[in-house]
């Protein structure tokens, strides 16, 4: 699985301990920066890796910052991104079984490297629900992003 991996200043150290963790785990990484903790524009680094999940060039994304909020306000504009914000495990598991969530943002700010990287397991070991109710939901959503967001091309 590619991951396309995205954080402002607030993100990077915790952004640098999930991506070695995935790394071991052989997981494909891109990383789209930033690299340092010199302060930065969240939307520089979000925007292009959530191009990349949208485009299909990236199976998931993860992105970090402070809070996480912001990374998903970001990304959630994207045709075809639904990030979704984790501060726990169940957060992370629901977010797949329930939405099918493709990007998972953290906040740095918020939670601790340990609790990080127990949430990016369970979202990556998580597979979306498949019965009706589930589907019909998730297509619900989908009909939204259809209806009110623009294609890429």
């Amino acid at each position: 699985m590619k991951i396309a991996m995205a954080n402002d200043h607030a993100g990077t150290q915790m952004k640098n301990e999930i991506k070695k963790l995935l790394m071991d785990k052989g997981y494909e990484i891109v990383d789209f920066g930033t690299y340092d903790t010199e302060a930065a524009d969240l939307s520089d680094y979000v925007y292009p890796a959530a191009l990349s999940v949208a485009r299909g060039e990236c199976d998931r994304g993860i992105f970090v910052d402070g809070v996480g909020y912001g990374s998903a306000l970001i990304a959630n504009k994207i045709y075809g991104i639904y990030a979704a914000v984790c501060q726990d495990t169940v957060c992370a598991r629901l977010s797949r079984e329930h939405t099918d969530s493709n990007v998972l943002c953290l906040g740095a700010k918020i939670i601790g490297g340990l609790m990080a990287t127990e949430i990016v397991n369970v979202w990556l070991s998580t597979e979306a629900l498949t019965d009706e109710k589930y589907r019909r939901r998730v297509k619900k959503v989908e009909d939204i992003n259809n209806k009110h967001c623009v294609p890429l091309d």
